[in-house]
């Protein structure tokens, strides 16, 4: 096995770096001209193009002309069972599976999975189909030959954890025809030699050169398809971050062990493709194994001392039974979020580093071998809103839950996976004595005030009449702050629908520079506080009506600085150990 030329498999596509957009990207293929009729130079400029106009992708001016993005995207509405795969002629007539590039059963699906667990159910439906060919015979699901690797780890060690170059080396280059033995030794061989290397930067590209002696493409690859690959199979919702590798989620522990059991199908891959299409069974539509995995879950929310109501009958089908374990798993995330939520005051660096990250247009952050953070270049708006959450989290104070502030969605390690939706406000703060609603957005050009002016002087005026008489602050927050926004938001008048109701909007536009030069001062100074926050906005706005909108930023400009200088010029006070609340919600409850 270790010495025949070896390949490495693959679950997603570099092309199309986040599978979290799968789903945005399917809906609009779903809406267009182009299903079923998706082939040819014209189709795939024209798809490419309809993705580009809709934010989906961000394709430069003469970049990809050729449409290649759009083979990408069918390529992975094809292996996920969306769209019917083209059959090879020795493999099937395309008439026995279903219409090319059609929207298969499975793919309507998908396209009503309107939360986040419903969307990571079909990726692990999708993704537990054997449709990789093995040398000779058969067919193998990656997924499951992972699962298979990670189990016999977690046997042999106690942890089911696997790190990014044990994954890269010996996992994504190996399948269900090497013996796991054989496998789970070397990556333990290499685990102990890494523990004692100096350099253990140097000791992976050493491990990597060996291991590329048997493979006839880039070294570079074991990397960027390891990291392509663990994205693919974290959306899954069976697996979750562990450093930069991979740990089996506990709660699905269960339904990691059925996954395993079945490696190698022998069925052809016609016979796959309809399964695929048609929605792959998972073990938890049977009945035993639903309660089992309901029972497993009770069993740690126990452990963990949470609180919970035991599931009302009905509890006789695998419908109701995965229904009342969905509804305890939001129990637990939400326990989760509220730890979480706690640790950010102390994790303000990182918050700050990813701000740096944003200005820059993406890019990452290493810290050492095992840690670094990164923001992909065409999701910037997500991890935006995202990164200022976290930031609010950090000042603290809330007297609302963190899951309440933010209307965007996050997987299992707390990682954004969609900005929020249309028709409401980005992010809601509410302290004791007054709230701030803040606006995000990455747009910087003279359409910034057509596409914000409106919808956040709306949201602002709707936050003021939820929460009144408590005051209510708006903080609209751009990469770049264009001189007509600041305008707009410089009157900040609204009127109500109801009675028309005239508004004084307090509405201030910071640049995220602005907003990360006094972040920074608050902690280093440690004075950190919303009430700092509310005592910048109060200046950023004071006498804005006696200046039109350039000196009115040049006057915000000033007012950061001064506050900022007066912040760094008090005393430096380190953050003190952070104290973990016998009750996570207590510190977020209204007294």
């Amino acid at each position: 096995m270790m010495v025949r030329e070896i390949d490495i498999w693959l679950v997603g596509n570099t092309g199309l770096r986040s599978p979290n957009r799968i789903q945005e990207g399917f809906r609009i293929y779903a809406e267009s001209p182009f299903v079923g009729n998706f082939r040819g130079r014209d189709n795939e400029i024209g798809f490419m193009n309809l993705l580009n106009e809709r934010g989906i992708i961000h394709n430069e001016a003469g970049k990809d002309v050729s449409g290649s993005h759009a083979r990408k995207w069918r390529l992975m509405f094809a292996k996920n069972g969306l769209i019917y795969p083209q059959l090879k002629k020795e493999d099937g007539a395309q008439d026995s599976l279903g219409a090319l590039d059609a929207i298969t059963p499975f793919g309507r699906t998908f396209l009503i999975a309107d939360t986040y667990p419903a969307m990571q159910e079909c990726f692990l439906r999708a993704m537990s189909v054997a449709q990789f060919p093995l040398p000779g015979e058969g067919y193998f699901a990656p997924l499951r030959w992972v699962l298979t690797i990670m189990l016999e780890l977690e046997r042999r060690t106690g942890s089911s954890e696997i790190s990014r170059i044990e994954f890269a080396l010996w996992a994504q280059t190996t399948t269900p025809q090497d013996d796991l033995s054989a496998v789970v030794g070397r990556i333990l061989d290499l685990r102990e030699r890494r523990q004692h290397a100096a350099s253990k930067r140097k000791f992976d590209r050493g491990e990597i050169e060996r291991r590329a002696e048997c493979y006839q493409k880039k070294a570079d690859n074991f990397l960027d398809y390891a990291d392509m690959n663990m994205r693919y199979l974290r959306i899954t919702g069976i697996f979750q971050r562990r450093g930069r590798g991979l740990m089996i989620l506990p709660t699905k522990h269960v339904l990691a062990e059925q996954l395993a059991q079945s490696l190698v199908s022998e069925d052809s891959l016609l016979h796959s493709y309809k399964v695929l299409c048609a929605g792959a069974p998972l073990p938890t539509d049977d009945v035993p194994v639903a309660r089992k995995l309901l029972d497993e879950l009770q069993k740690l929310l126990k452990e963990r001392h949470i609180a919970f109501e035991p599931p009302a009958p009905p509890l006789e089908t695998a419908v109701q039974i995965n229904v009342a374990r969905q509804r305890l798993e939001q129990l637990l995330a939400q326990t989760d979020e509220m730890q979480y939520a706690q640790r950010q005051c102390h994790e303000w660096r990182e918050i700050s580093d990813y701000m740096t990250l944003i200005l820059r247009g993406g890019g990452k952050k290493t810290y050492d071998e095992d840690y670094e953070i990164e923001v992909p270049r065409d999701e910037l708006p997500v991890y935006l809103e995202w990164i200022l959450w976290r930031a609010i989290l950090a000042i603290n104070h809330l007297t609302t839950m963190p899951y309440e502030v933010r209307g965007f969605k996050m997987d299992a390690d707390f990682m954004p996976v969609s900005t929020a939706g249309g028709g409401k406000g980005d992010l809601y703060s509410e302290f004791d004595d007054f709230a701030i609603l803040t606006e995000v957005t990455m747009s910087s050009s003279s359409r910034q005030e057509a596409m914000e002016g409106e919808p956040v002087r709306r949201h602002v005026s709707d936050a003021v009449l939820r929460w009144a008489p408590k005051p209510v602050y708006g903080l609209f927050i751009a990469v770049k702050i264009d001189t007509n926004t600041a305008e707009t938001f410089r009157h900040g008048i609204w009127y109500t629908k109801q009675e028309d109701v005239r508004q004084e909007l307090q509405i201030v536009p910071l640049t995220l520079a602005q907003y990360q030069m006094y972040f920074n001062a608050m902690f280093e100074s440690g004075k950190i506080s919303p009430f700092h926050v509310r005592e910048l906005l109060l200046y950023c706005g004071k006498n804005r009506a006696e200046m039109d909108a350039p000196a009115w930023k040049r006057h915000i400009e000033h007012v950061i600085r001064n506050q900022t200088e007066a912040l760094r010029a008090s005393y430096v006070y380190e953050v003190p150990p952070m104290q973990v609340a016998a009750d996570p919600f207590a510190a977020y409850r209204k007294e």
